[in-house]
């Protein structure tokens, strides 16, 4: 039985290494991140229609130009959402006043002043409760107010993302804990896809020469332009993934029952792939940016040719005039009219 047992782990273990791959655990793999080398086969299927893609010649002429910025953010702002209750309108402004100003007392050490601090009201109401009132033949329940509920969201702006670190910790000292989101700003966007253009003009500067070598002067072509931009934030690209399930060997060799635990859900930012582009600005990023990018497609198509019109035959009638002479002979001349 353990010999069984042994070689079954055996199997296992060297199914598990054939296919283990250079990842991360968010494709379910929570084991070492091994990265194989060798005449392995290529699996991937987008890949391999890439690799054997046929090219159809064709007259037509297309240019596709496709650029890429990753731009740190100039501010972020992060919000968050504060509850509080107490049993009288005052008490309860008053509470959630002193917990915001503890707060801002802790984020001046870090250059960020009552000015980079701003609190949005959200609802002011009162609670409710359930009075039983009692007389001698019946019983009523009447609801009134005990107390009242304010809800505010908190906004902090800051410039570096070390600094959010200490916002957290701030903010926890005085109990609040619900982060609503975090926003992204830049300030000079304009330069950002006015650089982008300048770099696809000369990309396609470029590639109009190429064509050119081929045999393709585009100046003879007739052109059609396509062109976009985009901008896209961090919170556009989180994905999430759970831990890979684990295996008690302990379980298996008592031959007991496992009790799965839940697995916690992980997310990570995963942003748009340097693959599909031509140009990408400021590649290597080791935080959350903000990616810009632009997109120009041309259309080159052969200028129909020119069709000579046939010349034009003119038919010219000359006329000629006789006359007969009165006498009655027939002696006819030409008469001559130029």
């Amino acid at each position: 039985m353990k010999t069984k047992t042994l070689s079954l782990l055996l199997i296992c273990v060297c199914f598990f290494t054939s296919f283990a791959q250079h990842k991360g655990n968010y494709d379910q793999i929570s084991r070492q991140n091994i990265l194989l080398s060798g005449n392995a086969t290529i699996y991937n299927p987008t890949v391999q229609q890439n690799i054997n893609k046929v090219l159809t010649p064709s007259t037509h002429v297309f240019i596709d130009v496709k650029a890429l910025q990753n731009v740190q953010a100039t501010t972020y702002t992060a919000i968050f959402n504060v509850s509080q209750i107490g049993p009288t309108a005052d008490s309860t402004a008053l509470l959630i006043n002193q917990r915001i100003q503890n707060i801002k007392s802790q984020l001046k050490p870090l250059g960020i002043t009552d000015d980079d601090v701003a609190v949005d009201v959200i609802s002011f109401v009162p609670n409710y409760e359930i009075e039983v009132q009692k007389k001698l033949f019946s019983k009523t329940y009447t609801e009134v107010p005990n107390g009242f509920e304010l809800q505010q969201n908190l906004h902090i702006q800051f410039t570096k993302t070390s600094q959010f670190e200490s916002i957290l910790t701030a903010c926890a000292k005085s109990e609040i804990y619900n982060l609503v989101k975090v926003d992204y700003y830049i300030e000079h966007i304009a330069e950002v896809y006015k650089n982008l253009q300048t770099k696809l003009l000369k990309l396609i500067e470029e590639k109009k020469a190429y064509y050119k070598v081929l045999g393709f002067d585009l100046a003879n072509y007739n052109v059609a332009i396509a062109d976009d931009q985009y901008c896209y934030f961090p919170k556009d690209f989180y994905q999430s993934y759970q831990a890979f399930n684990s295996v008690s060997f302990e379980a298996i060799k008592k031959n007991r029952g496992i009790t799965t635990a839940k697995k916690q859900t992980s997310y990570y930012y995963q942003p748009l792939s340097y693959e599909n582009y031509d140009v990408v600005v400021n590649p290597s990023i080791l935080e959350p940016v903000v990616q810009i990018g632009m997109n120009i497609r041309l259309q080159y198509s052969p200028k129909p040719k020119e069709v000579k019109p046939e010349p034009v035959v003119k038919t010219e009638i000359k006329h000629k005039y006789y006359v007969v002479s009165p006498n009655g002979t027939i002696d006819i001349k030409a008469l001559q009219t130029n």
